[in-house]
């Protein structure tokens, strides 16, 4: 290797190569031995290490390639991602997509956990962009207020400056858009909506983390019960 990285990788059974020889790449980030950024062994190299073929490990790196984990750069090698985008929640997620409920729990759990730590971290700036998105909803024509609610999440979430946080709820509010067109536009109270996000928007003005918990929690479960409602009359 280019760097002298000296790492440690296990020889491998025959039995479920690919998926072994993924384990064992992503272990070197868990075990610290490299880090984000840093290049992985060759093709060659893995080969040797993990006594497996060229098309074993090229399967490793194609797959490990669509989740992000890793960028292969022509005539450079292959590196980890600096950082991890939302496409492995994605694909997590869409295994999970017959469990609705069990997306909308992993969003309350998640966002409730999200305004807390945005409480203490927001910025003027962006208790500024909140503020004009509420203004925004309340300007709207109808009561599809989709796309501006996903995003003052999404402005919430990037407050609270945790990267995983952010590739977490990137996926987690695709796959609830889906959930929340199930439900009428008769059904979504616009007012309600509003009058939530102002309750969050005036906690995390005040940079309290116990008031955005519980703002954001009403909020949620408001949507939740919608969306099971409406879940349960479309069967």
């Amino acid at each position: 290797m280019a760097d002298n990285k000296e790492v440690d990788i296990k020889s491998l059974s025959r039995k479920s190569l690919s998926k072994q020889v993924i384990d064992e790449i992503i272990n070197l980030l868990m075990t610290g031995q490299l880090k984000p950024g840093d290049r992985i062994p060759s093709e060659h190299e893995l080969m040797e290490i993990c006594d497996v073929s060229r098309p074993v490990i090229r399967e490793a790196l194609t797959s490990l390639e669509v989740l992000g984990i890793v960028n292969r750069k022509t005539r450079h090698g292959t590196f980890f991602s600096e950082r991890i985008g939302s496409k492995p929640f994605s694909m997590m997620l869409a295994l999970s997509a017959g469990d609705v409920v069990s997306i909308i729990e992993t969003r309350v759990a998640l966002e409730l956990g999200v305004v807390t730590l945005a409480a203490e971290k927001i910025t003027d700036n962006e208790l500024e962009l909140i503020r004009k998105n509420i203004e925004e909803m309340r300007n709207l024509p109808t009561n599809d207020s989709s796309e501006v609610d996903m995003r003052f999440h999404k402005i919430i979430a990037q407050s609270a400056r945790n990267p995983l946080f952010e590739g977490i709820i990137d996926a987690l509010q695709k796959f609830h858009s889906k959930i929340l067109e199930q439900i009428p536009l008769e059904d979504r109270n616009l007012d309600d909506t509003l009058s939530y996000h102002v309750e969050i928007y005036h906690a995390l003005l005040k940079r309290d983390p116990v008031e955005a918990y519980i703002a954001m929690y009403r909020h949620l479960d408001f949507v939740r019960k919608k969306a099971l409602k409406s879940l349960k009359i479309n069967k």
